[in-house]
């Protein structure tokens, strides 16, 4: 019974607690200062006709260097509320926004 507890004890101590929820979404707003708006798109089957219906959602997300610009893919993770509107961190760019 001491080995159980012992085990539990040497988690390490930068592990984040609990479940934050991570999505990848497409920047499309960046005029705020250290914010930017996340648009994510889902799709889920409708149970009775079987069409798939998108959905999508607006996220303001923190970015603290102001780096990510309109059309970058970036993803998000959740946070605890650093404003009023904003919940969520960009944790890192998943696709640049190459104009042609």
């Amino acid at each position: 019974m001491s080995e159980q507890t012992n085990t539990a004890a040497a988690a390490p101590a930068n592990q984040a607690h609990g479940f934050r929820r991570k999505m990848v979404g497409k920047v499309i707003k960046d005029k705020m200062n250290k914010t930017v708006v996340v648009e994510t798109v889902s799709a889920r089957k409708d149970p009775l006709y079987g069409k798939y219906v998108r959905t999508r959602a607006r996220y303001k997300a923190h970015d603290e260097k102001n780096e990510y610009k309109v059309g970058d893919q970036v993803e998000i993770q959740e946070h605890r509320p650093i404003s009023k509107d904003k919940r969520f961190t960009v944790v890192r760019l998943v696709k640049k926004f190459v104009e042609e």
